[in-house]
């Protein structure tokens, strides 16, 4: 699966539009800056000066010119960073803006082989692009920590989601430091779902590239790609996404139709993710008993050994919603 040409120019047009609008930022900060202090406009207009004025000596033969421009070059960042403290401006307050540091806003980064690989912020936005991502979307626009609310859970309850917000805050502020697995499993409408929402959302907004996929959806695409005459390119491709994304949520495990291709499926996924070491939150209705019955052996050592299980119990959280809100239309 790739990206057609207008995705992909799509995407590159938007770097472009955060190169102009960094460039136009960091345009009127110079405006600014030199408003307030016109000693700094005269300290960098010398810059090119100098620079012509070594390099003739340069070419005339005089080899210490490279090492006496490097040291004015010095004296004159020194001499800024100076000027900028004394008229109330970050040190870095002139240096190129960019979104993602890393590309520099190119989506491009250079290899130590020499070679252009895309960047983890243009991964992203071709993941976005690639996969229907309107369900995780819709998700983290109302599912998010900022809407978490206790009051639906009382006694064990209560314990057990407070134990597993606990674990879905530090899998966040861990996450670009350690591997993390999350398997959610209870009753119905507990906030399973929820809390992937809450992750998805922390991690969406720290640029990492998360794909979402109900069970039932993961299981179809990839019997198509597997199953389709002419579709063992676009397989690699999906399997290459499936597989490396910074974090894959799979939702409602167990509302797929189970058979030998979703078990061996599931278990090829789980595996490759382990080995890379790539974060994965499952989340099911299933009790672990039915987990390991209906996946073989395989998977559920696979879950039961690699990820952080959190088990939700209580009420229906959902039909208690609907319910509080057709009392308040009526």
């Amino acid at each position: 699966m790739s990206l057609s040409n207008t995705q992909y120019e799509a995407i590159i047009s938007g770097y472009e539009r955060t190169r102009d609008q960094n460039r136009h930022i960091l345009e009127e900060r110079r405006a600014q800056v030199y408003r307030q202090c016109p000693a700094l406009r005269r300290l960098d207009d010398s810059v090119s000066e100098i620079s012509v004025a070594q390099a003739r000596q340069l070419l005339e033969g005089d080899e210490s010119a490279l090492d006496t421009l490097r040291k004015s070059l010095q004296d004159i960042a020194s001499q800024r960073a100076t000027l900028l403290k004394e008229a109330g401006f970050p040190e870095d307050y002139l240096k190129p803006i960019y979104t993602c540091p890393d590309c520099q806003d190119t989506g491009y980064l250079q290899t130590s082989e020499g070679l252009r690989e895309k960047c983890h912020c243009f991964r992203r936005q071709e993941i976005s692009l690639l996969y229907e991502q309107s369900n995780i979307q819709d998700m983290v626009a109302r599912e998010n920590f900022s809407t978490l609310s206790y009051s639906y859970y009382q006694g064990e309850d209560l314990e057990r989601f407070q134990r597993a917000v606990h674990i879905c805050r530090n899998f966040v502020q861990s996450f670009h430091q350690d591997y993390h697995n999350l398997f959610f499993y209870g009753t119905v409408g507990t906030g399973k779902s929820f809390l992937s929402g809450c992750i998805a959302n922390e991690l969406l907004g720290a640029g990492y590239s998360v794909i979402y996929f109900s069970a039932s959806g993961l299981f179809e695409t990839l019997a198509r790609y597997a199953f389709g005459s002419r579709e063992k390119e676009a397989l690699s491709a999906f399997c290459s996404d499936l597989y490396g994304c910074d974090l894959v949520i799979v939702d409602d495990l167990g509302t797929e139709v189970t058979n030998a291709f979703v078990t061996s499926q599931l278990f090829s996924c789980l595996t490759e993710r382990h080995l890379r070491q790539r974060s994965t939150i499952i989340s099911t209705n299933l009790n672990l008993e039915e987990l390991r019955d209906r996946y073989s052996d395989r998977v559920f050592s696979r879950i039961t050994s690699n990820y952080t299980l959190c088990k939700l119990t209580g009420p229906d959280i959902r039909m208690q919603r609907k319910v509080a809100n057709h009392a308040k239309e009526s």
